[in-house]
Formats: structure tokens, sequence, C-alpha cells
């Protein structure tokens, strides 16, 4: 007999497989580098449309880094500080993100398989019409996360703090919440499905009540009306 699904499911993740040795390069527009180590000094670094695998890009502070449309995978990010991240249309395959400071990283209508964010300070992360698929973030401080049109397929936070949730249009699949502290979704209506704690519905009860289109008024008075 087949055992029962267990709800959400976890996404499937793994640490990046790099090599235990790693040649230096340098990451360029269209570059193809694989089992390198990618150094980032604090100017502006132009990766767009590259190809990164097995590779690891180490702790700098880049004004911008662009990896828009790049395709990565088995990649490890560390402790990057910078004001912009570019990677929109990018695909991400196992793809660690872990440490640092980040003002605004631009995923728009990327595609994300196995990818763990882990400690990190994002001021603005923007997903609109993405594909999470098998993602983890954990232990991470995120501003706004502006996910109108998403697509969020296991996903799980852990111990994880939003100030503001743009949930409009998103849809998804096993997406765990319970980890995560958000002051406010944008669209409540588009969680349906998702996993929440007891004491998130009860911090957000207002929010399902106006869904609803309830009208939440304080307790009436027992005293009987004037005649």
């Amino acid at each position: 007999m087949a055992r029962p699904r267990t709800r959400p499911t976890p996404p499937r993740v793994s640490e990046p497989d790099l090599p235990r040795h790693l040649e230096p390069g340098v990451l360029t527009r269209h570059g193809d580098l694989v089992e390198t180590s990618i150094a980032l000094g604090s100017e502006a670094v132009d990766g767009a449309h590259a190809r990164l695998s097995e590779s690891a890009v180490e702790a700098g502070s880049p004004n911008r880094l662009d990896l828009t449309g790049a395709v990565l995978a088995d990649v490890a990010i560390r402790d990057l500080a910078t004001a912009e991240f570019r990677s929109g249309d990018g695909s991400w395959r196992t793809v660690t993100l872990s440490g640092g400071r980040i003002g605004t990283l631009d995923a728009q209508r990327a595609h994300w398989d196995g990818v763990i964010l882990r400690g990190i300070r994002i001021d603005y992360l923007s997903v609109p019409a993405a594909t999470l698929r098998d993602v983890l973030i954990v232990d991470c401080r995120i501003g706004t996360l502006d996910a109108p049109g998403a697509m969020l397929e296991r996903v799980r936070f852990v111990d994880t703090t939003v100030d503001e949730f743009d949930s409009r249009a998103l849809s998804s699949a096993d997406l765990d919440l319970r980890g995560l502290e958000a002051l406010a979704f944008t669209d409540i209506r588009a969680l349906t499905g998702a996993t929440a704690s007891r004491r998130q519905i009860e911090a957000h009860a207002p929010a399902f009540a106006a869904a609803l289109g309830w009208d939440v008024r304080d307790e009436a008075s027992a005293e009987e009306p004037s005649r």
C-alpha cells in the first residue's frame, strides 16, 4: 500500500558540487567558466549571459553585479555586498547565495531550481513572473519580496523575515510559510494552498477576513437599545 503523501513536500536542495581545486578566473559578458574561483572587486561587474558551472564567486563588494540571462549550475556565491544584483531571465540550478548584503536582487522571469538563500540581508528581492522550484530561504532578512505572477513550487522559508510580500497573481504548490515572519501580504488570496502555522493565521486574521468580505467590528454593546 502506498504511503500517504506528506504535505508540504520539502524542497529538494543540496550544496553545489565543487571540485577541491578551482582555477582563478574573471567574470565577463558571455564568458564560459568551469571549475573557477571568481574574485570580485569594487567596480561594476558585467557577466550578462555568461555560463558558470562548478565554480565559486568569492566575497566582494562591486557596486553592481550583472548576471542577466546567465546560466549557473553548481555555483556558490559567498558574502556578496552590492547595491544591485541583476539576474533576470537567468537560469540557476544547484546554486547557493550565502552571506552578505544586497540592495536590490532583480530576478524577474528567472528560473531557479535547487537554490538556497542563506543568511543574507536583501532590501528588495524582485522575482515577478519567475519560476522558483525547490528553493530554501533560511535566516534571511528581506525588506520587500516582490513576486507578482511568480510560480513557487516546493519553496520553504526558515527563520526569515519579510516586511512586505507582494503576492498578487502568485501561484504555488507545496509553499511552506511556517518559518516566515511577514508583516503584510499584498493579496492574501493568492496564498491558497500554502502551509502556515496557527500563530501566522491568527496574526493575519484581519487580512483573511477582508479577503472573505467580512465586516469586522468591535463587539456590540450588551446594553439594550433605548426606547
